[in-house]
């Protein structure tokens, strides 16, 4: 039995798109690039957001610090309630917590937004521990933020009891690192095969799937 949980939060257990998409929309217009489409900008979900704004649109690492807090400026006001909860999610959080489960976030995100959309939401209840990015960017690499969240676990890399849940590659890679099994949910942003091909030990395409798979293994 898996004991302790770590979920990823954006794609996982909420639906950021509409927030995330138009914050980064708004950082790319700061330099003169113009979206039309921020349905197109849903890669920016999940990894961390200065090497994605490398990558996506060729901004030097300064041009990306920069980015960043011009996207933190809408997010942090608008964007970050501009998110729904996955249906299913409050049920499955409030069962495994009855069953007694430790629950946790291992989030990209800043963990003061975190704390904020989860309070937001009224899912702030069913988590024992919250961990996200640092606001310096200096805890931002999946494996970094795992590693944090079991430190406060008191837990250690490799422990069998420990299973991370996300619906990227960076999640079930970031638990590799960390040597643990890692279950992989397309309730969020990944092309079909991305998952599997990063390695996940379990694989679930709904919230149903994944609620069942956990209180009963």
């Amino acid at each position: 039995m898996y004991q302790y949980l770590l979920f990823d939060l954006d794609g996982t257990l909420t639906n950021p798109k509409e927030g995330i998409t138009k914050s980064v929309q708004h950082a790319l217009r700061h330099f003169g690039i113009e979206v039309a489409n921020p349905d197109t900008l849903t890669p920016y979900i999940g990894p961390p957001l200065i090497p994605s704004f490398m990558e996506f649109h060729g901004l030097t690492q300064e041009q990306a610090l920069e980015a960043l807090q011009v996207y933190r400026q809408r997010f942090s006001s608008v964007g970050l309630f501009e998110n729904e909860v996955l249906d299913g999610v409050p049920e499955m959080l409030r069962a495994l917590k009855q069953n007694g489960r430790f629950v946790a976030v291992a989030s990209s995100k800043p963990e003061p937004y975190v704390i904020r959309i989860l309070e937001h939401f009224d899912l702030l209840q069913y988590f024992d521990e919250v961990v996200g990015a640092s606001m310096d960017e200096k805890r931002s690499a999946k494996k970094d933020i795992i590693e944090e969240a079991l430190r406060r676990m008191g837990k250690a890399p490799g422990d069998r009891d420990v299973l991370m849940i996300g619906d990227r590659m960076h999640d079930v890679e970031g638990a590799q690192l960390c040597g643990l099994d890692s279950l992989g949910i397309y309730t969020g942003f990944a092309p079909e095969g991305e998952l599997e091909d990063a390695g996940a030990t379990y694989v679930f395409h709904t919230i149903g799937e994944m609620a069942d798979f956990l209180l009963n293994k």
